[in-house]
């Protein structure tokens, strides 16, 4: 142990002993621990701005443009001494390097020239509260208590920007539609260095463009296709690089049946020409059941132009079900088309994934029979957990508006699982996490791009998520992907949406209003909760029932009076859950990220100009090592099984990522894709292969929703 800290160990050097055994042969957690000390002392303490008083601080940082005024005066000066006090009082503490290095090299106010810190965690976590509070002083002690216990985590540009007078946007990121006409195009390109500016990532839906070759005017083979408006798109991401923070990150989603298809996913090939290679933009693919199909019978998939679906139907290709209209669409000789081998299709998926770990996944037919919203989902986000109905705009010769659809934001944050299980009140955590969510849609006005703007006062729409779900399971002695920890997922996300959508209807009573469109929905009719009063949503393995043993659950009287109360005064929120990747943000909140198992036990991030830095998993201990199994061990089936249990409850999707060894082949990774499928699984985000053991335990996550 290490009982005393040589003069000579930094705090970097402190942490980096995670990685060297001790003398017995065990990691040193103790070392990590004394390191999150010895940055404080060595570095952070040296390096505060020091006030004499609250009030003191509180002046010097609204008069010096530090602080939004308006925040500060909704409150009085004895409420802020109060609130200052209770998060003071609470003595937190960051119990890993990692997670206190995080905070603050990116998310603690600074001083203009980066060199000094204006904030302890504290205080960050006292102006989030503040800000979304919005003058009433119960809410926000509420957040205050539910952030800094560590239960809720707002997500990065929340967290980040709250209270700050000089900030970017709450949200996380955003997803537009782009229409087959010059106009939208133009339009979605602006929009999108709009988005990028203001510090959120964004998706466009490229699958009702024209294809490569297809008439313009009637004139053959004028349409360039999606590949040069991909490319347009990732010089905008490139340009708008945030002041320098970090770059602009954009993703486009396609549908398989595209004739574009396979030039679609070339770009992201190694040796692709230079002329197509897409190199930091997204990709992801739309795939309808009838696509699983024709591959089961190794038939071919025929590939349907878009103008040409759009003229036939009078509608987008995006708002035509390709599965249920495949064999029409087949037949109509107005209709253009050329065919491919369904299995080899999947092949070259798997190949493109194996090379660069994309493209993302949604399965089309599934999202869409689990989607409680009137309306097609044709598309998600760049981190695949977004799912929600957008409508087109169409524009004027001059770009203006001649009728404003909506798009859609993503309003995240997320519940650390442990946190949540141990609290008071589990239901009384959810309610102010919805809450808290609620406010960072109501205080969000993107004005720059209307249909965004329209999309989020007219849905309110939220994205609530989870985190450190491997974290809890390990320490209560339960593996991932065991019966016990599946049983586990299932009743623990039961409960969040039973409370989720209490939330959302007790917010519609306060406010008098529903989301638009409400009495279109499945809650309107009640047929939403067909799942949940047919059946108990309860723990049956022992083990699971010692875990909920301190936590009321709904039963089945429960949802039945929640059934009545929405279809009688509505919901506020038209989309509830989203489960995010998290990253930087799980960090800090000492959590395992997301839902998906760890990737190492000690991780190894690479962090600027201080290099490499560990990170050990939550809760683990030199006795509980066997619970600890990595992503890669575990496999993709027990992360596809965990996520099923988990999507059945989430109105929205979960970023899924796939896991596998080195030796993997596509074979495996279309087994794990069919396997998903099979499972009602979403979307798929990542796929991952181990290489080295370097390579194998250094994560990037999403940029915009990495919580």
């Amino acid at each position: 142990m290490l009982d005393a800290v040589r003069p000579d160990l930094d705090y970097h050097a402190l942490n980096a002993m995670l990685n060297l055994y001790d003398d017995q042969g065990k990691i040193r957690f103790d070392a990590d621990r004394m390191a999150a000390r010895q940055y404080f002392l060595q570095h952070v303490n040296q390096n505060t701005v020091f006030f004499h008083s609250l009030d003191e601080k509180l002046d010097y940082l609204v008069d010096e443009g530090y602080y939004e005024k308006q925040v500060l005066d909704a409150y009085p000066r004895e409420f802020l001494h109060e609130i200052w006090g209770a998060a003071y009082k609470a003595k937190f503490r960051f119990p890993t390097f990692l997670g206190a290095f995080k905070y603050y090299t990116s998310y603690t106010l600074k001083t203009r020239d980066g060199k000094r810190y204006l904030e302890r965690y504290e205080d960050r976590v006292v102006m989030v509260a503040l800000t979304l509070a919005r003058g009433d002083q119960t809410q926000a002690m509420h957040f205050m208590h539910e952030i800094l216990s560590g239960r809720f985590q707002p997500a990065t540009p929340t967290f980040l920007n709250a209270g700050k007078q000089s900030r970017g946007e709450l949200i996380s990121c955003f997803l537009l539609r782009v229409e087959d006409n010059m106009e939208s195009i133009g339009r979605a390109i602006n929009s999108s260095l709009q988005l990028s500016k203001r510090g959120g990532g964004v998706a466009l839906m490229l699958t009702n463009i024209r294809e490569s070759g297809a008439p313009i005017k009637g004139i053959e083979n004028q349409s360039s296709g999606v590949i040069p408006i991909m490319k347009l798109l990732e010089d905008s991401f490139s340009y708008a690089n945030q002041l320098g923070a970090r770059q602009g990150a954009g993703a486009v989603y396609l549908n398989a049946h595209h004739p574009d298809i396979l030039r679609f996913l070339d770009t992201k090939r190694e040796n692709a020409d230079e002329k197509i290679r897409i190199k930091t933009l997204s990709l992801g693919v739309v795939i309808p059941d009838v696509t699983f199909e024709l591959a089961k019978r190794n038939e071919d998939m025929y590939l349907f132009s878009p103008h040409d679906v759009e003229k036939v139907y009078g509608k987008a290709f995006s708002e035509i079900s390709v599965t249920e209209k495949y064999a029409e669409m087949v037949a109509d000789k107005r209709i253009r088309k050329k065919k491919i081998n369904a299995r080899a299709f999947f092949q070259t998926l798997a190949e493109i994934q194996f090379e660069s770990g994309y493209p993302y996944i949604m399965f089309e037919d599934t999202v869409n029979r689990a989607n409680p919203i009137a309306g097609r989902i044709a598309m998600s986000n760049l981190c695949s957990e977004i799912l929600q109905v957008n409508q087109a705009s169409e524009f004027d010769e001059d770009l203006g508006y001649k009728q404003m659809g909506t798009d859609i934001s993503c309003n995240l944050g997320s519940l650390n699982i442990a946190k949540t299980m141990d609290g008071p009140d589990f239901g009384a955590t959810v309610e102010t996490a919805i809450r808290a969510l609620t406010a960072v849609s109501e205080m969000s006005s993107i004005n720059s791009v209307p249909s965004i703007r329209k999309g989020n006062d007219e849905a309110h729409a939220v994205g609530l998520g989870q985190m450190n779900l491997h974290g809890y399971l390990a320490r209560e002695h339960i593996h991932y992907g065991s019966p016990e920890g599946i049983e586990f997922t299932s009743v623990y996300f039961a409960a969040v949406a039973f409370h989720a959508i209490r939330a959302s209807n007790l917010l519609a009573r306060e406010k008098g209003t529903t989301f638009k469109d409400f009495d279109t929905s499945d809650y309107a009719n009640g047929s939403f909760f067909d799942r949940y009063v047919t059946k108990d949503w309860l723990p049956t393995l022992p083990e699971v029932e010692r875990l909920f043993a301190d936590v009321t659950l709904p039963t089945r009287a429960d949802w039945e009076q929640l059934k009545a109360d929405v279809m009688a005064h509505g919901l506020y929120n038209r989309n509830l859950q989203a489960v995010p990747p998290t990253g930087s943000i799980s960090y800090i909140n000492n959590s395992t990220s997301s839902i998906h198992p760890i990737v190492s036990k000690i991780e190894i991030r690479k962090e600027g100009k201080i290099g490499r830095v560990y990170y050990p998993a939550p809760f683990m201990s030199n006795e509980n090592l066997e619970y600890y199994r990595d992503a890669y061990e575990i496999g993709p089936d027990a992360i596809i099984d965990t996520y099923a249990a988990a999507t059945e409850h989430v109105d929205q999707g979960l970023s899924l990522t796939l896991f596998f060894p080195a030796e993997a082949t596509t074979r495996d990774i279309n087994r794990a894709q069919i396997h998903a499928w099979k499972k009602g699984i979403k979307t798929i985000y990542y796929v991952r292969l181990r290489q080295t053991a370097l390579e194998g335990t250094e994560v990037q996550g999403c940029v915009s929703c990495t919580l």
